[in-house]
């Protein structure tokens, strides 16, 4: 990748197709020319020294048409590129559209490849990768939980900690190096307790952060929601409900009915969820039922909620298997228990563990379930988060590595080793936070990042 881009670039930077609207970016070391041949307005343009727009006539290639659209224009002192910046804003009609940027590109404009302004603005210093990458997370956010955090991201609030981690370091290395020019003198800069403080306190934000982006490689667009239970607790009624389809899941009183699994995708108030029917717990004998229930076993285990099902009718012998096995699940996963067939139990019998009481046939408690279920999951998934997913994917390593490092810097500051030695991992935890926000980078490193944008952005 050649990272000397001075020459300028175009792109339809508004959704294609027709529209009211049809934006076309420029941006370049030397835009002016190329867009004097291709707009029609008063001189003011040229000179502005802050962002301005410009009425005029836009000019096609090959055509005498005039189209009326405007210009803004962005200097260098206060463009995202770091260059001077241009959108042509007219009617977004595709021919039309395509042949301004025919007449841009006739006069020294080339096409921008996926990212370039982004990439552009990153290499100017006016964003760093992680808000780089959080341009894309707004583009692809698919619900406002998402689109805030990529805001976040995209404010700084990330980057912001990871630089001033870094400014941290930076300080403990450099009165770790003034004492090694001291050394003779006996002056001590930093209190080894001071400094391993403070080293800790560095490597359980990066460790923090670690485990956020774990979490966020792991997560994908839609929440999984499984059903579980007894056999004949309810599940295979209660998902034809939440699905809208009586017929989606067979139902019947012989306990073991769903040998198998159901699994649909839906959206709740814009949520995508992923809901899946399981089999009842219960032995296997059978190379179908193995397979049922370990497929069962392994759904919840994944499950970013797991609903619970307790009959309301249910034998007075599988109380305590029941309440035992919500329990052991309750100690590692979500959990929300439901007491189905409410209809058929008198209030006394309830079991009062029981969060939402519903009834499919008498059509109760659904509207409830839905709303804690939806309740439940945003309390679970917003969780401290603070990365978007392809940053976390990208990052993950660095963390690692940058925490191992500080722990190993730690560990010598606490064992009073020489601070040489304390200073070689300070520099290694440095090489890798840097590595995140791109102040050490490589051109795959940009590849990677930057091909995943749209030609525009």
């Amino acid at each position: 990748m050649n990272l000397q881009f001075d020459d300028t670039i175009v792109a339809l930077a508004s959704a294609p197709g027709s529209g009211a609207a049809g934006l076309i970016r420029v941006s370049g070391s030397d835009i002016i020319p190329c867009l004097e041949h291709c707009f029609e307005a008063d001189d003011q343009w040229r000179s502005s020294r802050v962002p301005s727009r410009h009425p005029g006539i836009i000019k096609l290639a090959g055509s005498h048409v005039r189209l009326p659209g405007a210009l803004y224009f962005w200097p260098t002192a206060r463009s995202f590129t770091g260059q001077p910046l241009a959108e042509f804003h007219t009617i977004s009609s595709p021919p039309l559209l395509e042949s301004v940027i025919e007449n841009l590109a006739a006069h020294g404009a080339r096409l921008a490849r996926p990212g370039e302004f982004t990439l552009r603005a990153f290499l100017a210093g006016r964003v760093d990768l992680v808000q780089a990458e959080a341009v894309l997370g707004v583009i692809d956010a698919y619900d406002h939980e998402e689109l805030n955090l990529a805001l976040s991201q995209l404010a700084g609030g990330v980057s912001t900690r990871i630089g001033a981690a870094r400014m941290d370091l930076l300080e403990l290395l450099s009165e770790l190096e003034a004492g090694l020019d001291f050394v003779e003198e006996d002056i001590e800069f930093i209190d080894r307790n001071t400094l391993v403080n403070r080293l800790r306190k560095i490597r359980e934000f990066c460790e923090q952060l670690y485990l956020d982006s774990s979490e966020r490689m792991e997560s994908t667009g839609s929440l999984s929601l499984v059903l579980a239970g007894l056999p004949n607790a309810g599940k295979s009624t209660l998902y034809n409900a939440l699905v809208g389809d009586k017929q989606a899941a067979l139902v019947s009183d012989v306990e073991g009915t769903t040998r198998d699994y159901l699994v649909t995708s839906l959206n709740w108030q814009g949520q995508p969820i992923q809901l899946i029917d399981t089999a009842g717990l219960e032995p296997g004998v059978h190379e179908i039922s193995i397979s049922a229930q370990q497929f069962r076993q392994q759904q919840m285990t994944q499950a970013d909620l797991v609903i619970w099902c307790t009959a309301a009718d249910l034998r007075p012998e599988l109380h305590s298997i029941d309440r035992a096995q919500r329990a052991q699940l309750s100690e590692s996963q979500h959990v929300l228990t439901v007491l189905t067939k409410s209809d058929l139990s008198p209030a006394l019998n309830r079991d009062e563990s029981c969060e939402v009481a519903l009834s499919v046939a008498e059509e109760t408690g659904l509207d409830d379930l839905k709303n804690l279920i939806l309740s439940r999951l945003t309390e679970y998934r917003r969780g401290g988060r603070q990365l978007i997913g392809s940053t976390a994917s990208r990052c993950r390593d660095s963390l690692r590595q940058a925490g191992l490092a500080l722990q190993a810097a730690e560990e010598a500051a606490e064992r009073q080793m020489g601070e040489e030695l304390v200073a070689i991992e300070i520099r290694e935890a440095l090489q890798h936070l840097g590595q995140i926000v791109g102040q050490v980078y490589t051109d795959d490193i940009l590849d990677r990042i930057f091909s995943k944008f749209c030609i525009g952005k």
